[in-house]
């Protein structure tokens, strides 16, 4: 019987499932997502195989888990830190932020673009996942609307450009660079989506 780490059953199977998950990342970051085995995530992991296949019964499926894992864990702390903004046009910046400081190794992973070596059913639950985020952007955005920070237009549309500037950006590692490209991002949106400036 193999070793139980943590405290439980329960305990055991969630550090693995997160041992698992960075092996992935990590590997993906290194070569791509679809030069990466089951075998090399166990070993990457730390466990056996089995261990791989008691949680998940093939790479996309492991994939998907961890995109799951991914995007509650973004989607709280998006959600935590609009919590302390009031106003639309702020609760923009906050998203624009939030966005940019993502590490999006799904994006920026060496190798084929994932929706290439996908399967169609794969593929759609991914997207259901991105409708996670999209939903806080099109509250905010709806927010703004109603109190007058933005002109009419159509959400649906708006949401899926404003996430298309700002997913896979390569911000820079420098700071001052970084900030300035995450600066540049929020100007640029807030004028996308008809924002009143700012007071100097």
């Amino acid at each position: 019987m193999p070793k139980i780490i943590g405290k439980s059953l329960h305990e055991h199977r969630q550090m693995t499932r997160h041992k698992l998950f960075t092996a992935l990342s990590t590997l993906m970051a290194e070569r791509g997502f679809d030069s990466v085995t089951l075998a090399d995530i166990a070993t990457a992991a730390g466990v056996g195989r089995t261990a791989v296949y008691n949680h998940f019964p093939d790479k996309e499926a492991l994939l998907l888990g961890f995109i799951t894992h991914e995007t509650e864990q973004y989607a709280q702390t998006l959600e935590r830190a609009l919590a302390e903004v009031a106003d639309p046009v702020e609760q923009l910046r906050t998203y624009i932020r939030q966005q940019a400081q993502l590490a999006r190794v799904f994006h920026l992973a060496p190798g084929p673009d994932l929706r290439t070596v996908l399967s169609r059913t794969t593929q759609a639950r991914l997207r259901e996942h991105a409708e996670i985020v999209e939903s806080i952007l099109k509250r905010i955005l709806r927010a703004g609307v109603a109190e007058g920070e933005f002109p009419q237009q159509d959400i649906e549309p708006t949401v899926q450009l404003v996430n298309a500037c700002l997913s896979g950006r390569l911000i820079p590692e420098d700071p001052a660079s970084r900030e300035r490209a995450i600066r540049a991002a929020e100007a640029f949106v807030l004028r996308a989506v008809g924002a009143q400036p700012a007071a100097a």
